[in-house]
């Protein structure tokens, strides 16, 4: 599975971005998709994840002001981002869970500044 993710940027605080991420590959096998991120000195952490099922869990950080969502084709995710803060500044990537291993794309870097 190979993933590739687009729509980071910089942005205002207060403003809003959409990440997306479009996976190929043996994609029939895909069932759980996330977003996480990593800012410079932190360790990565889940921002949002959603099942084959759509199931979704949240960071607590973004919860109210994220959305992950799954494209009708069940191969590219999306992470609506509103409200976004200085602290929400990170690499972003996507990955997917197939065949019982975990995948992951390149990051898409996001920039919430002044």
């Amino acid at each position: 599975v190979q993933l590739q993710a687009s729509g980071g940027g910089l942005v205002q605080p207060g403003g809003s971005l959409r990440l997306s991420c479009t996976a190929s590959g043996i994609i029939f096998s895909i069932t759980d998709m996330g977003w996480y991120r990593q800012a410079p000195g932190k360790q990565r952490e889940l921002v949002a994840r959603v099942s084959s099922g759509g199931s979704t869990n949240y960071a607590d950080s973004v919860k109210g002001r994220f959305t992950i969502s799954r494209g009708n084709a069940k191969n590219t995710v999306y992470l609506q981002m509103n409200s976004l803060k200085p602290e929400d500044t990170a690499a972003y990537c996507c990955s997917a869970v197939a065949i019982g291993s975990n995948y992951w794309g390149q990051g898409t870097q996001v920039t919430v500044s002044s």
